[in-house]
């Protein structure tokens, strides 16, 4: 590795996010779970299959326009474990929190944790709490675990991806990363912008239903946004993607705030979406059944898998050229979720 200490571009999702994984974690903990980088584990248990997956939060401010931390911590780890087509049923809570930290923001985290949970079919079951000195965390972080019943025979996972499959998003991008954005720096838009937060598992069970056995592999673009997500789809089948950048659905706001923020769209993150890879003959019935959902009504197609270029991502630009679409480099925007 490059550097001798940890800088805020490893917790980016992109190109230092990468390298640490693989040089550092993957060498450490080398088992075929982990191996495949999916955003959960698959573990066969007495013949029954379980989904299961971790994540921390650490976003800053911890209330933002559209969600706060609590509902994010929930609705992220219920996605990670639904990505895989799974059932999402129990959940974990740790907290780790600053000394003097407001309990009346504590009960409202906790609150909105709850209502995610309820609404999402999962319940929190466990949890572990501990607290830190004045000034030596920042409010509030939390860990969130999940585990989730498989209750199909697919099997999904980014290296099943062939040439001819299709690439669709949910919905718009970009939502999330400039909502945090735009709050933490005190900027005001004439559109204000929401973050997309949101549990996925409905979605999923709609996917599921039409993509069947033409259904490859899905996963939420979070950090790094849907670039750093394409780059793992490459890599792990060894195929070209192709995307249209006209094909993309981005609101109007959020590409004028990334335009005045010089961010790129691709590279920003999402809460509340998915990308679904499916099998041509797939592809429009799975379409459909996303734009019936009320979390998929702005699904689109935005390209697909070619057997050029392998393990690289490419983009038709809006004025014919084509460009590279690569991981982020550093961390434009930490702290986002």
């Amino acid at each position: 590795m490059k550097n001798d200490t940890i800088q805020m571009g490893h917790g980016s999702g992109g190109k230092m996010s990468h390298d640490l994984i693989h040089n550092l974690f993957l060498s450490a903990f080398n088992n075929p779970c982990l191996n495949k980088l999916d955003d959960q584990a698959v573990l066969e248990i007495d013949g029954r299959r379980l989904a299961f997956s971790t994540d921390s939060y650490v976003v800053d401010p911890i209330f933002f326009p559209g969600g706060d931390i609590g509902e994010l911590a929930v609705n992220g780890t219920i996605n990670d474990v639904c990505m895989c087509g799974a059932r999402p049923l129990f959940l974990s809570a740790g907290f780790i929190i600053e000394e003097g930290f407001s309990m009346k923001d504590l009960k409202k985290i906790t609150e909105s944790m709850q209502r995610a949970a309820k609404q999402a079919g999962a319940a929190i079951v466990t949890g572990d709490t501990k607290v830190v000195d004045k000034g030596k965390g920042d409010k509030v972080f939390i860990n969130t675990s999940g585990i989730g019943i498989i209750e199909h025979s697919l099997d999904l996972s980014a290296g099943n991806i062939r040439p001819g499959d299709i690439l669709l998003v949910s919905g718009s991008i970009g939502d999330h990363g400039v909502a945090i954005l735009t709050k933490r720096e005190g900027l005001s838009f004439e559109s204000p912008v929401q973050s997309d937060t949101a549990a996925l598992n409905g979605l999923v069970e709609e996917i599921l239903r039409a993509g069947g056995d033409g259904l490859r592999t899905m996963r939420d673009p979070t950090r790094g946004g849907l670039a750093a997500i394409l780059n793992e789809f490459a890599e792990a089948s060894r195929v070209g993607l192709h995307i249209r950048e006209e094909s993309l659905p981005i609101k109007p706001p959020v590409a004028g705030a990334c335009e005045i923020l010089g961010l790129d769209p691709l590279n920003v993150a999402n809460e509340g979406k998915l990308v679904a890879v499916v099998a041509h003959e797939k592809s429009e019935a799975t379409l459909d059944a996303m734009r019936r959902h009320p979390l998929g009504k702005d699904a689109a197609i935005i390209g697909g898998a070619v057997a050029e270029n392998p393990g690289m991502v490419t983009m038709e630009t809006h004025i014919g050229g084509r460009r590279i679409v690569d991981l982020p480099v550093g961390e434009p925007l930490p702290r986002i979720c």
